[in-house]
Parts: structure tokens; sequence; C-alpha cells
């Protein structure tokens, strides 16, 4: 199969690169950036198959001839609160399938309305494969189905500032803690302020506890559209070191990152002072994670799952999209139209594949 990667000299793509890169199955593995230097740097290091073009999302021309004639587009370029729908108008004109790691809830909500087209088209466009979403919205699939009925899904990420260090990540931490956010609360959706209704959370170790606080992401968006009947879909995240989630939430509330040229500014200066600012109560092990709770029913007793994994961020991100990629290259993901994860990967043979390349998901059923 031939794939193409935009985003694919990033943090997050090159590890989708380097993964795909080892399939046998894989033909053809183009790294499509903007950064082209190191693009091509990364190709000479991967071997023959792997080639590096340019591409500039705001000329969205270079993301068409990137994608003609490839089976599949994976894409990592962020922020996806800019370039998601960019990039999927230009998968349809190139008649192409899809698959990104796109986590800004309005990304997703600008894309849904393209479902029919990609249908008329017999495409397949599958937003959100990665971490979260990604790996969050196939750990919710795969307790729901445990369960007769499900009441609630809470999806709770941890990060570090040390873990990743690309803009786009940068600029997607600003954007998500920035003004109202979107939520599925008693059976409808709701805006609440970001960086609200703080929580303090357990995740698996070294991360232990980490304070949460409602963000915007795309699980409480779509999760209801696939998960019948679910009443409450909350997400909330935050960063090991609490300092910089309180920078965020402060930094958003004066004003400074309520618009698109403010947040790129104010991202560019954050980046270039976080290896200064991540000293601060630094992790002894820079480590992401994911817990998913699911509560519900099964045989009329209450049931409260959870399910969970942690790794390194660009293998809780990169790793999925090459897993999704593949999947959609062999045939696995049939579905058409624009969908997340939850809609039709199916959630075991992702676990698998998971396990495989050393991410381990494991999970519990809490008293009652």
């Amino acid at each position: 199969m031939k794939i193409v990667v935009l985003g694919g000299a990033g943090d997050m793509g090159s590890r989708a690169v380097k993964d795909l890169a080892k399939r046998t199955e894989v033909e053809e593995l183009i790294i499509a950036d903007i950064n082209i230097e190191l693009a091509e740097k990364i190709s000479k290091e991967l071997g023959e198959k792997v080639k590096a073009v340019y591409i500039d999302a705001n000329r969205p021309e270079t993301l068409i001839e990137a994608m003609r004639d490839k089976d599949v587009v994976a894409s990592a370029m962020g922020p996806f609160y800019k370039y998601e729908k960019v990039a999927v108008e230009a998968a349809l004109a190139a008649r192409v399938n899809y698959v990104s790691i796109c986590d800004d809830y309005d990304a997703v909500e600008s894309i849904l309305p393209m479902d029919e087209k990609a249908k008329e088209l017999g495409l397949s466009i599958l937003t959100g494969m990665g971490w979260t979403p990604g790996i969050s919205n196939i750990l919710a699939r795969k307790g729901a189905d445990q369960l007769d009925e499900v009441e609630e899904i809470n999806i709770y990420w941890a990060g570090s500032a040390s873990d990743a260090t690309g803009l786009a990540v940068t600029l997607h931490t600003i954007h998500i803690f920035t003004g109202q956010v979107t939520s599925f609360m008693n059976g409808k959706k709701v805006e609440i302020p970001a960086g609200s209704d703080r929580e303090r959370v357990e995740f698996l170790e070294p991360l232990g506890y980490v304070d949460m606080y409602h963000l915007g992401h795309p699980e409480p968006v779509t999760l209801p559209l696939y998960i019948p009947k679910v009443k409450t879909v909350t997400l909330k995240g935050g960063l090991k070191e609490s300092f910089l989630n309180k920078l965020a939430i402060a930094v958003a509330r004066l004003g400074l990152t309520n618009t698109p040229s403010k947040k790129q500014s104010l991202g560019k200066i954050l980046k270039s002072a976080l290896p200064v600012l991540e000293k601060i109560q630094k992790p002894t092990v820079p480590m992401s994670g994911i817990r998913v709770d699911i509560k519900g029913y099964l045989d009329g007793k209450k049931q409260h799952l959870v399910y969970q994994a942690a790794d390194n961020m660009n293998n809780l991100t990169g790793v999925p999209l090459a897993i999704g990629a593949l999947m959609m290259g062999k045939g696995e993901i049939t579905r058409k139209g624009v969908f997340a994860p939850e809609a039709a990967v199916n959630p075991d043979r992702f676990i698998d594949e998971l396990a495989q390349r050393n991410t381990k998901v494991v999970w519990k059923a809490l008293k009652k």
C-alpha cells in the first residue's frame, strides 16, 4: 500500500512514520511536511521506500498533489483547529481515504457536515485516531460493549510538558484551555468554561495523581453519536506540572489566547520558554496516560469499569495513527463517511496491535 503522512517530520507524525516504515505491506511511504529538510533527513534514515515532499497547509494544492494516487492519508498536521478541515477537503478532492490524530473538538465539528459527500465518493474519513481522542474512544467503546446499558463515560488524560515539545502541541494546549468548551451532560450538549471543575484523579504509575480540568476535546462531541442512550460524556485533562495548568488558565482568562494570532504568538513564546519552565515540578520519568471510566448496568446491576494505559506521548499518539492507517489500507475499516474511532475500529484488534508495540491496556471493575 502507498501511504502519505502529513506532518510526518513532527513529534507525533515521525513516530507514525517510523512504525509504518517497518511494515512490509507498506510499499511506498511519503513524509509530507513544511520542514522539508527534516523530512528528507528522516526519509534517508528509514530506507529507499520512504520519500519526502514539501507541503504547506496554507496552500491546499500542495496537499492534494502529495495525496494523489495514495491508498491512505495519515495526518499529524496540527494545530487541527486550523488545518483539519483543510486536510479533509484536500483528501476529498484527491479521492483518498484519510485518518488523523485531530484532537480539537471544534475541528471535528467543522468536518462532520462532510459526511454525506465522503459517502458519495465512497471514502472513509476517520478523525481522532491518536491518544485522546483515539485510544480514549476505543476504550470507551470496549467498556460500553461489556455493558447492557451505558449511563456515563468520563475520560481523563494526563501529560507532561517534557514529554512533547512541538509547537503544535503547545498551541493545542493553549487552545483547549481557552473560552467555553463542549461537553455532554444529562443527555444534551453543553458549553462549560475551559479549565473549570478541578478534580484529582489517579493514573497508572509513574504518573500517580494529577489535577484534571474540563478541556476542549472531541470525545464529548462524537461518543454520544455512536453509543446509544449514554447520558453523560466528559473530558478532563491536565499536565503533571500543575503550575502549567494554572498558567494556561490564567493567560486564557486574561484574554491572551482569544484569537488565532494571539494563540500563535503566545505559543511561540511558551515553546521557547519550555526548556526552562519544564524544570519546575519536572517528573522523574516524563510520561503520559489515559483513563476511561464507564458507568452503567449489566444484568440489572450497576457497573463501573476503568480502562487505562500509560506511555510516552509520541507512542500514545503516533502509534494509533499508524495502526489506523494500516487497518484502513488493509480494508479492516469499511465504514464510509466522516466518523470517529468508536464507530468503526474493532477494540480488541486495536488493543492487540498496541500491545504488540509495547503499550498495554489494563482494566478493572470497581466495586459498587
